[in-house]
């Protein structure tokens, strides 16, 4: 299958592109500049060169490919959805694969599935209208489907690593939010590339939560980050409002407890999570 793909040359992108053309698969991937161009090219993708706010050469680009995966982060939900719609327009009743995030669930008081209701903090309230936008064309012959991931390890890991690790090692102590209870949905970077291949099959509108079923606590991920960078043992609690002003918005997120399940996922698209010991995988610096 001729796939478009955006955010090839990003951490989600380069798996997504490798495990795509591990299938069998041909990929063409947006690339803004010569470096994402070389990015995707090192990874098995032909580049197109434009950026997200290039409309005519991503409607272009879906129309001449018979599948669309999105995975790059725009800047507004305005720019996401004017993105979706060009590539939704393009590709037609080609499968068009469109990028979420678990984060919208908010706290989920135990173990969900896709079927929670939605309460996000702030930095991804805009997600729901653009995700109802895309999905409902599925009422109109079109192929959409959401993939949500979950928090991602492994390999070249930007998140914890810029929120978590460097800090941590200037002060000698990788931090965690409050009492460290709160839960976090991991999910392997290898593990959520085979997701989007999966979801190519998928039936117009579902929806699928991509994590790996193992949802270990802040404090223990902490742990694990110490013991990754030669700091083993040494984590302390943070406020949230320290993690705030250290962070940002997005310490709201990593303030989040959730717990989700991948059955959806297993069910209907056979994919099974390979990576079961995220503690361990994140310790190793794997």
């Amino acid at each position: 299958m001729k796939v478009f793909l955006t955010g090839g040359s990003g951490y989600i992108g380069r798996a997504t592109i490798s495990a795509l053309v591990k299938h069998g698969h041909t990929v063409q991937a947006l690339a803004r500049s010569e470096y994402s161009a070389e990015a995707v090219r090192s990874v098995g993708a032909t580049p197109v060169r434009g950026g997200l706010g290039d409309l005519g050469v991503l409607n272009a680009a879906a129309a001449d490919a018979e599948a669309v995966i999105h995975l790059a982060q725009a800047e507004t939900g305005e720019e996401d959805l004017a993105a979706a719609t060009a590539m939704q327009d393009g590709i037609g009743s080609g499968a068009y694969v469109h990028t979420g995030g678990t984060w919208v669930y908010g706290d989920t008081n135990g173990v969900v599935d896709e079927t929670a209701p939605e309460n996000p903090p702030a930095l991804v309230a805009w997600r729901k209208p653009v995700e109802d936008a895309v999905l409902a064309r599925a009422a109109q012959g079109g192929r959409p489907v959401l993939v949500q991931p979950g928090l991602l390890y492994g390999g070249e890991n930007r998140l914890i690593d810029i929120f978590y690790t460097q800090p941590g090692k200037e002060a000698g102590a990788i931090p965690y939010i409050g009492d460290g209870s709160a839960h976090w949905a991991l999910v392997h970077i290898d593990d959520i590339a085979e997701l989007y291949v999966a979801a190519l099959k998928a039936r117009p509108g579902a929806v699928y939560v991509g994590v790996g079923g193992v949802n270990p606590t802040a404090k223990d991920v902490s742990l694990a980050v110490a013991e990754s960078v030669g700091l083993e043992g040494k984590v302390v609690s943070i406020t949230l409002e320290r993690a705030q002003q250290q962070m940002g918005p997005i310490a709201d997120a990593f303030a989040l407890d959730q717990q989700l399940t991948p059955a959806r996922a297993e069910a209907e698209l056979g994919w099974k999570p390979k990576f079961t010991d995220p503690l361990g995988v994140i310790a190793r610096g794997e």
